[in-house]
Order: structure tokens, then sequence, then C-alpha cells
């Protein structure tokens, strides 16, 4: 195994985790900043205001993508195990 196999293994893993966290992420942010927006416009501070519904959200975008998220990690594990000859040469 030389370095530059190892270097695209790795920015494969990398590019993955980017693209399956990027669903979760994408959506907490969203509704941060709808909860912000709203906060700001009615000047209520609760803190709870914020951090319930982002956790929600977050679970429930979580549950409806796990069935792509598992099949691209698995899509991945598969061709690292293909690729294990060519790892030892």
């Amino acid at each position: 195994m030389n370095q530059d196999f190892a270097v695209q293994v790795l920015y494969q893993g990398v590019t993955l985790t980017l693209l399956l966290s990027l669903p979760a992420v994408g959506v907490g942010l969203l509704v941060g900043f709808i909860i912000s927006l709203f906060q700001a416009v009615t000047q209520i501070q609760e803190q709870t205001l914020t951090f319930v519904p982002k956790v929600v959200s977050v679970f429930l975008i979580i549950a409806f993508t796990s069935p792509w998220i598992f099949s691209m990690i698995i899509d991945f594990t598969n061709s690292l195990w293909a690729n294990i000859p060519a790892m030892v040469r």
C-alpha cells in the first residue's frame, strides 16, 4: 500500500462523512436560523425555544435519511473490503 492509495482512501472517507452529515447539519442550521429570526422579531429570549426544535428536527432528518446513510456506509465498506488485495501489495 503506497501513500497515494492511503490518501485516496482517507479522502473518500472524509468526503463520505461530510456528505452524510450534510442533511442533519443543514436542517439544524435552517431551523436555528428560523427560530433566531422569530426570537428577534418577538423579543422572546427563552433558551429551550432554540434547543428543543433543533434537536427534534435533527432526529427526524436522521430517521428519514438513515436508509440512505446506511447504504452509503455499506457501499464504502464493501469497496474497502474489495480493495484489501491492492492494499497489501
